[in-house]
């Protein structure tokens, strides 16, 4: 199973994939060789997941492995289509406040912050747009293909390439302060997780199974920790990719890695705490007292944040494509492929509600921002849902 995981994220690019039965036929050859999603079931007293709006950016992510989210900032929500689309709606309303066509072949973000939207492409560039009207502020080249979200910290704009590299653009015209060389592995995953930048630190997860903090001004390692050390006989048994975003909360970086484990780090100098055997492509989401993470199989887990320790599993999304998990009130929501959202209590795991949002299907991760939950398709389509008030 993990290796038909594997070959459907290396051959992404090449093939499209928008439903399991896609990716059984494509990549395996028959239905039969792979594990089928588990069916849903009837939700007794379900959460009534109140819509707020919705909207429609076209062609979303045009049924490529790409890592379009949508952003939050200063009352807007940012979202982008593989075609070039770049959109702003008022958070609260749905209301679109513009709309501009970049004429590049997204394939990351956006990110804001600073009155600056970013967005990466398939072509090695970083745009940056007025986050007011969308006007085009600078174009810059990097190294190769961007697929991590361009981060703003300050000044420079962050971003990782799928070669490994990172880099640090002025955010003000787009020229190169500073870049982060490194190799990756021959064969890897086709995904990049986005760095995490806090405290005047890039916190950057690696192919390798490393993750690394660099200086934010100057671009030089403060410190590297391996979270898993590839093992096995092939180049696919040794693939260890760190493709779920790190999230840092207070003094601790929690991150995941493909065919190896959950682990938590210390942010100022990268000693290891808990860790657990487990492999994840997609990532994790923390709140104040857990970490949740959608494994390879789709089981969702909740650890305990002080000690890793198994708090609950669930198995019923059992191979339903799922997202990173995104807490929200007193649950979990995570997506899954054929564009259903599921709410999991975050108290036992059990599942308490489930809204239709996009027929192709959902695999960006979730966003939530001032109680309210964003959800973008891969059909382009952004909706905004808010918990019913007690």
């Amino acid at each position: 199973m993990k290796q038909a995981v594997a070959t459907l994220l290396l051959l992404g690019l090449l093939t499209g994939c928008s439903t399991m039965g896609d990716w059984s036929r494509s990549i395996l050859g028959g239905d039969d060789n792979a594990d089928p999603p588990a069916p849903l079931v009837d939700i007794e007293d379900p959460v009534p997941l109140k819509k707020l709006w919705s909207a429609s950016v076209g062609v979303g992510d045009d049924q490529q492995f790409i890592n379009l989210v949508p952003a939050v900032d200063d009352s807007q929500v940012f979202v982008a289509n593989r075609k070039g689309r770049v959109a702003a709606f008022n958070a609260e309303t749905g209301k679109e406040n513009w709309s501009v066509k970049t004429e590049v072949a997204i394939s990351a973000g956006p990110g804001a912050g600073e009155g600056v939207v970013l967005v990466g492409t398939s072509d090695a560039e970083v745009l940056a747009l007025s986050a007011a009207d969308g006007t085009l502020l600078w174009k810059s080249e990097v190294s190769s293909e961007v697929l991590s979200v361009p981060q703003i910290d300050l000044d420079k704009v962050i971003v990782q390439t799928v070669d490994g590299n990172v880099a640090a653009l002025d955010a003000e015209d787009g020229h190169e302060i500073w870049v982060h060389d490194r190799s990756i592995p021959v064969l890897t995953l086709r995904g990049t997780s986005t760095p995490a930048v806090q405290h005047g630190l890039v916190v950057v997860g690696y192919a390798n199974g490393k993750l690394a903090a660099l200086s934010a001004e100057k671009g030089f390692d403060v410190w590297e920790t391996s979270i898993t050390i590839p093992q096995g006989s092939s180049e696919i048994d040794r693939m260890v990719d760190i493709d779920g975003d790190p999230i840092i909360v207070g003094s601790a970086v929690y991150v995941t890695t493909y065919q190896g484990r959950v682990a938590v780090v210390d942010i100022q100098n990268g000693n290891p705490g808990w860790t657990r055997d487990m492999s994840s492509s997609v990532g994790l989401g923390v709140d104040f007292s857990q970490v949740y993470v959608t494994d390879d199989q789709s089981h969702v887990w909740a650890l305990s944040r002080s000690t890793g320790a198994s708090e609950w599993m669930v198995e019923t999304l059992d191979n339903r494509g799922l997202t990173a998990p995104e807490p929200f009130g007193d649950y979990v929501a995570v997506g899954d492929f054929e564009g259903y959202v599921h709410l999991l209590s975050r108290y036992d795991g059990h599942i308490a509600g489930r809204v239709k949002v996009d027929s192709k299907g959902i695999s960006s991760r979730l966003l939530t921002s001032n109680d309210v939950l964003y959800v973008y398709g891969n059909s382009g389509k952004l909706a905004a849902f808010v918990l019913p008030e007690e």
